[in-house]
């Protein structure tokens, strides 16, 4: 019985340590780390009267260029098909933060601009930007929170020219 109980043990910390590691990679601390601030984002969006906004919707919004953006170039940047952006679109267009424009450089095409609401709405986001910055600088220190910010600028740009090197191979 004691042999039993001694492999049972084992086998439940093994269990316990994968799991650690399956939750604690830098992956998944780094997707937990941004879904947090988004999150927290919506919630001071919605107290400025940014109701009904969506991870969906604010994912749309950031991508969306100052003088407009096309409808392509949107799903592209999000992620999701085509058909999938549109939905999005026509749901911030109904709630009154974008509006449809024929593209100026190609009328066939849809360009998708901020309406009076849509740049309200950026400059409250930007606010809440500083806000959360402010709250995450409180807790790591200054030196701290300028660290976070230099080591992920450098992961991503690392990240950048791995892609860009993989796109000049898929060429030749």
């Amino acid at each position: 019985m004691g042999a039993q109980r001694q492999h049972i043990e084992r086998v439940a910390c093994c269990v316990r340590r994968k799991d650690e590691l399956r939750q604690q990679h830098i992956g998944r601390l780094l997707l937990r780390a941004q879904r947090a601030f988004s999150v927290r984002a919506i919630k001071k969006l919605r107290v400025r009267g940014h109701e009904g906004l969506s991870l969906a919707h604010t994912a749309l919004l950031s991508n969306l260029d100052l003088q407009g953006t096309r409808i392509t170039t949107l799903a592209e940047r999000v992620g999701v098909t085509k058909q999938a952006i549109g939905h999005l679109v026509q749901d911030l267009e109904q709630k009154g933060y974008i509006a449809r424009t024929a593209d100026p450089d190609d009328r066939r095409a849809t360009s998708i601009t901020f309406t009076d609401a849509g740049w309200q709405f950026l400059r409250d986001a930007h606010q809440v930007k500083r806000e959360l910055e402010a709250e995450y600088t409180a807790t790591l220190g200054e030196e701290g929170m300028l660290a976070l910010r230099s080591l992920l600028t450098t992961l991503l740009e690392r990240e950048d020219q791995i892609s860009h090197d993989q796109d000049a191979a898929d060429i030749v």
